[in-house]
C-alpha cells in the first residue's frame, strides 16, 4: 500500500478516524489486476474504544474497463483508430500552455480529390482508403511529442512539440507528403493519393487552439488553391486577408439591406467626335470599417454566396433609373440619341432563371427603351456556352438590349464562336492599350488590334476599348477604327452628376 494508506490506517486504529475509502488494485499471480473500491470502518466497544475494523471490498474491474473503453471511444475515431478532434484539442491545449521555451508545430492535411473516390467507387472504398492513409500517417509521427489525429472526413492533423519545432515540423510535413507517394490498393485498383498541408509553427502561450487551427485551415486551403500536393507555411498577412474576406462575406447580406452599396459611372466616349455616348455602371461598397471597396474585393464573394443575384438586380435597377434621369435632364437637344448605360452581368446571373423577366420589369417600370441598355458579359463566361445559356441573352438581344462581350482577348474562345453569340459590342481588354502609351505603338500590337477591329466590323459589331490613359492611346485607337473608349484619359469613375455635366458640354458645345 501507498504511505498515505498507512497514515489513514493508523488514524483509524487510534480512534482518530471513523472510516476511510480508497480505490485499490490487487495484483494476481498471473499478472492481471483486480480493481476494487475499499471502505474500511472502525467498530468500537461499549466504552467507545477501538475494537474491530470492518472492510467492505467491491470488485470494480469490469466497470473500470468499461469506463476506459468509453473514454477511448470518446477520444478516438471509430474508423481509423486515430485520436479524434476531442483528444487532439486536449493535446493541443496542453502544448500551447507549456512553459517558456517550448514550441509547437502543426500540420493540417486535407486529401486532394477524395470526393471523387467516394463518388466513383462508393463510400466503402473511401473508408478503406482513409484507413490506409491513417496507418501511413501514424508511422510518420512516432517520435516523443508527436501525434496524429483525424478531425473528420478526409482531414487529418499531425502535432509535434518541443523546443525545436521550427525544424521538426518541416520534417514531419515532408514525411507525410512522402508517405502518400505510393499508390493505395482499393478493390483491385491502385489509387494515387495526394494531399494539401497547412503548417503552423510557433512558441507556446501566444495563441489559443482555435486560432492555431484556423490559421492551419486557411494555410491548407492556400496550398490547395495553389494546385495541391504541397505544403505551405502559415503567413500572418495571408491569414489576415482570409479573415477579412470571411468577414466581408458574412457582412454582404446585411450591407445590401442597409444600403451600403453605391454606383459610380465611367463615361463611354466616341473616338470619332469625342462625344459622351454613355457610361459603365461600377458598383462600390462603402464598408463601415474598411471604407470604399472596389468590385474586385467583394464581387467574387457575392458570386460564391449567391448574393450576386439580388445585388446585380439592384445595380441594374439603379443604373437604368439613372439613365432615365440623364434622358430627362438632356431633353431632346441631343441628336446622338439617349445616353446608354452599360451594366455588368456575372456568370451566376447568366444562369439565373429570372434574368430576362427582371430586365423587362425594370425597363418597363423606369420607362427606358431597351436600346439604352447594354449588358456586359465577360468572354470567359461564354467560352463553350451551350444554347441553354445563350437563350436568355438572345431573348434580350431580340428585345433591343445590346450585349457586349467584355474583356475580349483574355480568354481562349474560338473566334468562329462570335457568329453564334448574340453580341453587338466587343470590349477589348485593357491589355491591348498598354503598349500604346507612346506614339507610334508596337507595330505587332497594332496589327493585332487592327485585325480584331476589322473582324468585329465585318460582323457588324461595335468595338469599345478599356483602359485608355493617354492621348497617344486614344489617337492610335481612333486610327485603327475603334468606335468608343473609356479610361482615366477621359474621366475616372465618379458620381452620376459628373457624367451629366460632361454629356451636357458635348450636347451644347
Amino acid at each position: 500500500d501507498a504511505p498515505q494508506t498507512w497514515v489513514l490506517y493508523d488514524e483509524l486504529v487510534r480512534g482518530d478516524r471513523e472510516h476511510y475509502h480508497l480505490e485499490k488494485a490487487f495484483y494476481r499471480p498471473d499478472g492481471t489486476v483486480l480493481w476494487t473500491n475499499l471502505t474500511v470502518s472502525l467498530l468500537r466497544d461499549a466504552d467507545g474504544e477501538p475494537q474491530y475494523q470492518l472492510a467492505l471490498m467491491e470488485d470494480t474491474t469490469e466497470r473500470r474497463l468499461l469506463n476506459l473503453r468509453l473514454r477511448y471511444e470518446a477520444t478516438h475515431d471509430a474508423l481509423t483508430g486515430l485520436p479524434n478532434r476531442t483528444f487532439f484539442f486536449e493535446r493541443l491545449e496542453k502544448a500551447l500552455s507549456a512553459g517558456e521555451g517550448q514550441r509547437f508545430g502543426l500540420c493540417y492535411l486535407d486529401l486532394d480529390g477524395f470526393k471523387t473516390v467516394n463518388d466513383s467507387l462508393g463510400h466503402a472504398a473511401g473508408d478503406r482508403l482513409l484507413v490506409e492513409v491513417a496507418d501511413r500517417l501514424q508511422s510518420c509521427a512516432t517520435a516523443p511529442g508527436e501525434m496524429v489525429a483525424r478531425l473528420g472526413g478526409d482531414e487529418f492533423v499531425a502535432l509535434t512539440t518541443g523546443p525545436d519545432t521550427q525544424h521538426t515540423v518541416d520534417e514531419l510535413a515532408t514525411r507525410i507528403m512522402n508517405a502518400l507517394l505510393a499508390p493505395i490498393g482499393v478493390d483491385g485498383r491502385d489509387l494515387t493519393v495526394r494531399g494539401s498541408i497547412g503548417v503552423v509553427e510557433g512558441p507556446a502561450g501566444e495563441r489559443s487552439p482555435a486560432e492555431v487551427l484556423r490559421s492551419a485551415d486557411i494555410t491548407m486551403y492556400r496550398a490547395k488553391s495553389a494546385g495541391g500536393n504541397r505544403f505551405e507555411l502559415a503567413d500572418p498577412e495571408s491569414d489576415a486577408r482570409a479573415i477579412t474576406r470571411h468577414g466581408l462575406t458574412t457582412a454582404l447580406p446585411a450591407a445590401l439591406e442597409r444600403g451600403e452599396f453605391f454606383i459610380e459611372y465611367q463615361p463611354l466616349v466616341h473616338l470619332g467626335d469625342g462625344s459622351v455616348r454613355g457610361a459603365e455602371a461600377l458598383v462600390r461598397w462603402l464598408h463601415p470599417q474598411h471604407g470604399v471597396l472596389s468590385p474586385d474585393r467583394f464581387i467574387p464573394l457575392a458570386e460564391h454566396t449567391g448574393l450576386i443575384v439580388p445585388l446585380g438586380r439592384w445595380v441594374l435597377e439603379q443604373s437604368v433609373r439613372q439613365a432615365r434621369t440623364w434622358q430627362e435632364r438632356r431633353g431632346g437637344a441631343d441628336a446622338l440619341g439617349p445616353l446608354r448605360i452599360n451594366v455588368n452581368l456575372s456568370p451566376c446571373q447568366l444562369t439565373h432563371p429570372g434574368l430576362v423577366q427582371d430586365t423587362v420589369d425594370i425597363l418597363e417600370r423606369t420607362g427606358v427603351e431597351p436600346d439604352a441598355l447594354c449588358l456586359e458579359v465577360t468572354e470567359s463566361a461564354l467560352i463553350g456556352a451551350d444554347d441553354d445559356l445563350l437563350k436568355p441573352l438572345r431573348r434580350l438581344a431580340e428585345m433591343g438590349v445590346d450585349i457586349a462581350l467584355d474583356d475580349f482577348g483574355t480568354g481562349y474562345s474560338n473566334l468562329a464562336n462570335l457568329r453564334r453569340l448574340p453580341v453587338s459590342v466587343l470590349k477589348l481588354d485593357r491589355s491591348f492599350t498598354q503598349s500604346m502609351q507612346q506614339f507610334p505603338a508596337d507595330p505587332v500590337d497594332l496589327k493585332i488590334v487592327e485585325g480584331i477591329v476589322s473582324l468585329a466590323h465585318s460582323l457588324d459589331l461595335a468595338v469599345t476599348v478599356e483602359g485608355v490613359e493617354t492621348g497617344a492611346q486614344a489617337e492610335q485607337l481612333r486610327i485603327l477604327g475603334c468606335d468608343t473608349a473609356q479610361g482615366w484619359y477621359y474621366a475616372r469613375p465618379g458620381p452620376p452628376e459628373r457624367l451629366h455635366e460632361l454629356a451636357l458640354v458635348d450636347a451644347t458645345g
